[in-house]
């Protein structure tokens, strides 16, 4: 027996295997971009709403990891509350299933044609929707290739002594084994970070003949436990409400897995009962051709059980957790919505979370707009408005800061073309944006300077400065509703050939500007404020074009 053989080739197999689940998550998130963001959206609804996010999520990202450690960084970005981010997280655990039925399909000696024929339309293929066929072609053909390499490295263990006698020690017939199983499985859970691969390495040791159904069934039960740890390192350092969301999921994994362990005998045989054919049979060959389905339904009847039991118990489970997780200190507050943990985010995910949170971004410089404007006609300096108006601005440039550190982070990973195109868009708008919020408090500043001498510049001036304010106010509305819509780049081209007439407003009102001056209508430290003021909209007129370019991509 030759065990560095088994060894190299088993962890080469897992290794196309991973390679496999990371095209698979990237092809299905770039194909299911609206629904991904339509699942983001309908986070913040009710119970059953976050349960079906959950799964929608998982689906899409192949990984109830990285759904469970997103929705962590939700909570601690104050996006979702924690009732909600339980339901979403048990979701979650329904929603990783799917992995399961994907690799008990037995196309294992196909995976090579598979990757043949998705090669050239990943790699050559123009049009999106075929592009993404391809690469999924490519990924199913990758998880069976690696699991065909893991499969014949594992075959000669079954008959290998050594292992058979030290493999009795797992085979969940007594309580004692059965303990054991599920703590291997949960540590090698936390090692792997990867409660998919772990299922993998499951079926392909039963398929193989090597392990048995109730030891599977046993691993499953570790890898479901193993899985919540990854959430309880991402809560490390996080809000309270974070902290809490991460036990939660811990508890009720727990709870659950506590639950199967006290029924295990009869749950297994309920599992074999219900699929057809015995799920221990061998054919000539040693292979058990059966239990690839049987586990499969084991871990989703365990996920879906665990889920029916505690949605109408979200509310208790709740409660308990904020009792056993005190709040510390005064009430934490959110600059940031949308951002979660950089490193763990789905890349198509994680843009559809930035792209959210640059319309938080835009709707605090809308905002923005309406105190300034608000500020400036006071007949006096007004503290608050004021305050308020520098509180906004430092916020876009927190906003701005992460996410280009969100997005460059990102950006290490794999991205398509078009996921890259979007992720520099998506920072150049932060910058576009940050720069007409710090506009709009020069233009504050400068009025506010207009009060502390407690000058003023000519009605007919300020006629001219508060126009130019309301145009540019409402070019920058305007351009803001047409990326709301997703207008096309037609609209998108004219409504940038509209700033041509601001910039001949702007023009005419510069001339009468200089008419004032030359006639000495108009003082000269007042006409200096006005043209710094005027300045500010022009630069806020020329920033929103920019705003609107980085998004078409123009």
């Amino acid at each position: 027996m030759n065990y560095f053989d088994i060894a190299y080739v088993a962890i080469g197999g897992l290794g196309i295997f991973f390679l496999g689940l990371r095209y698979l998550s990237e092809s299905l998130q770039s194909s299911g971009k609206e629904a991904i963001k339509s699942i983001l959206a309908s986070f913040t609804r009710n119970r059953i709403f976050a349960v079906l996010a959950g799964i929608g999520i998982t689906v899409f990202v192949q990984s109830s990891t990285i759904s469970t450690v997103m929705t962590v960084s939700l909570v601690n970005a104050g996006l979702m509350e924690l009732r909600q981010a339980i339901g979403v997280i048990l979701g979650a655990n329904i929603g990783t299933t799917v992995t399961g039925w994907i690799i008990s399909i037995k196309i294992g000696q196909y995976g090579l044609l598979l990757i043949g024929l998705g090669m050239f339309p990943m790699l050559v293929a123009e049009r999106a929707w075929l592009n993404t066929l391809g690469k999924t072609l490519v990924a199913l053909g990758l998880i069976f290739t690696g699991l065909n390499f893991m499969s014949g490295a594992f075959v000669p263990l079954r008959t290998d002594e050594n292992f058979i006698s030290y493999l009795h020690l797992f085979d969940a017939r007594s309580l004692t084994s059965l303990l054991a199983c599920v703590v291997l499985a949960c540590l090698l859970t936390v090692l792997i970070q990867s409660s998919s691969a772990m299922l993998g390495i499951t079926i392909t040791l039963a398929a193989t003949g090597v392990i048995d159904f109730h030891t599977a069934v046993a691993l499953i039960i570790g890898e479901n436990i193993g899985t919540t740890i990854t959430a309880q390192i991402a809560a490390i350092g996080a809000n309270t409400s974070a902290v809490r969301t991460a036990r939660a999921h811990a508890i009720f994994n727990m709870a659950g897995a506590a639950l199967i362990i006290a029924i295990f005998p009869w749950y297994v045989e309920f599992v074999d009962w219900l699929v057809a054919g015995e799920a221990n049979l061998q054919d000539e060959d040693g292979m058990r051709p059966n239990i690839g389905w049987h586990i499969a339904v084991a871990h989703t009847m365990f996920n879906v059980v665990n889920v029916l039991v505690w949605i109408p118990l979200i509310g208790s489970l709740t409660k308990f957790v904020v009792w056993l997780v005190p709040q510390k200190g005064e009430k934490e507050i959110h600059k940031l919505r949308y951002l979660g943990t950089r490193s763990t985010m789905a890349p198509e995910v994680a843009l559809q979370q930035a792209d959210l949170e640059m319309d938080n971004m835009v709707g605090i410089t809308r905002e923005m707009f309406e105190v300034t404007k608000e500020y400036v006609n006071q007949p006096k300096h007004e503290k608050k408005m004021f305050a308020r108006i520098n509180h906004l601005e430092d916020i876009t440039d927190n906003i701005e800061e992460e996410m280009i550190k969100f997005i460059t982070t990102i950006s290490t990973g794999s991205l398509s073309r078009t996921q890259s195109a979007r992720a520099y868009g998506l920072v150049r708008m932060a910058d576009e944006i940050e720069s007409i919020a710090d506009s709009l408090q020069s233009f504050a500043i400068y009025r506010g300077r207009l009060y502390k001498r407690k000058e003023d510049i000519s009605e007919e001036a300020w006629q001219d400065i508060m126009e130019f304010f309301d145009r540019v106010a409402a070019y920058f509305e305007r351009l803001t509703i047409a990326r709301n819509r997703g207008a096309g780049i037609p609209e998108v081209k004219r409504a940038i050939r509209e700033v041509e007439e601001l910039t001949r407003v702007a023009d005419r009102m510069r001339d009468r500007h200089l008419e004032r001056i030359q006639s000495g209508s108009c003082q000269s430290v007042t006409a200096q404020t006005y043209s710094d003021m005027f300045v500010s909209l022009r630069h806020i007129k020329n920033h929103s074009v920019n705003y609107i370019e980085a998004w078409s991509g123009l």
